[in-house]
């Protein structure tokens, strides 16, 4: 009788497979990568919430108000209309301003770097070592406010994003007061309180742990 030979089990190299293992490009952070989905769809959402630009701009419906009450009776009814179209003009105003202020669009961006990459989305271990010494998170966070403070009010940064807002707003409230909003109607299915905004009243649930745990 012949007789089979056993089975021949592959054997894998433990040195080999650590070492391909760490030659892979690491996985992005889920609560970032979940933070940036949710702010992507809350701006999509916002875009197709918008009204049409051919309303904002309807010459025939533009008229002087006769009284002030009447001015911010029609701000109001048109902003609740025009909500995510005003909010994109004050965002095209702000990013006209910054790229015409490179050296503020760099201390913003630098700013808004260190906020993400020092604090909200570094793990908290191992802790934050900067010159040789090490950083707990609290002194983290208090060397992060502080810069937030000079950066916005000791630069130009905070000229530039105040003067950019009061532009935008008067753009706002202008178009709002002079626009007869009798020819809108707001659907009853909208919600109250969307667009751009949104998802700052929603923290994904993978990020507000690790931010709340911090301070």
């Amino acid at each position: 009788m012949a007789t089979s030979s056993p089975p021949i089990l592959p054997i894998s190299n433990p040195e080999t497979t650590a070492t391909s293992v760490q030659s892979q490009p690491p996985v992005a952070t889920p609560a970032v990568r979940l933070f940036i989905t949710h702010i992507t769809d809350s701006v999509r959402n916002g875009f197709a919430q918008r009204r049409p630009w051919s309303e904002l701009v309807d010459r025939n419906a533009f008229s002087r108000p006769e009284s002030f009450s009447e001015a911010a009776l029609r701000v109001r009814k048109n902003y609740t209309y025009f909500r995510v179209n005003y909010l994109s003009l004050i965002a095209l105003t702000l990013a006209f301003s910054l790229l015409t202020n490179p050296f503020s669009l760099l201390l913003l961006l630098s700013l808004l770097a260190a906020w993400l990459f020092l604090y909200l989305f570094r793990p908290s271990d191992p802790p934050l070592v900067l010159f040789g010494r090490t950083f707990s998170d609290r002194e983290t966070l208090g060397i992060l406010v502080v810069l937030s403070v000079v950066v916005i009010f000791l630069t130009s940064v905070g000229s530039v994003l105040i003067s950019a807002l009061m532009v935008g707003a008067a753009i706002v409230c202008a178009h709002g007061a002079f626009r007869v909003p009798d020819d809108l109607f707001l659907d009853e299915q909208d919600p109250a309180a969307t667009g751009f905004l949104s998802f700052l009243g929603a923290t994904p649930s993978n990020v507000a742990p690790v931010v709340a745990g911090r301070v």
